[in-house]
């Protein structure tokens, strides 16, 4: 059995990260507002803008669960395959992260 792993952007630019079994079916579900509480039933027409499959369960669900993290820059990163922006994107500016916090000679 494959899994698929999307995301699709909705009218009002916004994305949506899904994963299912039956990609045809799921999105025609997205597009027609088959559940009337669905984050994408006011924000139709949407768009399939990135697809992946999967034949393992747990890769697939890693891979969304990695995706719906994400910021929708660097997931438009990925939909466009713009890798140095998603590199870019991928650097943490928090400043308790390690390579952000004073070194110890700038504290001398």
């Amino acid at each position: 059995m494959s899994l698929w792993v999307y995301i699709v952007q909705c009218s009002d630019k916004t994305l949506y990260t899904g994963i299912t079994n039956n990609l045809d079916r799921r999105f025609g579900e997205h597009q027609f507002g088959i559940n009337a509480e669905a984050y994408t039933f006011t924000r139709r027409p949407v768009k399939l803008v990135f697809a992946e499959q999967f034949i393992d369960y747990k890769l697939a669900h890693g891979w969304e669960k990695r995706l719906k993290g994400w910021s929708a820059k660097k997931k438009l990163a990925l939909i466009e395959d713009n890798w140095e922006k998603m590199r870019e994107l991928a650097i943490c500016k928090n400043e308790s992260h390690f390579l952000n916090r004073p070194k110890a000679d700038d504290l001398l």
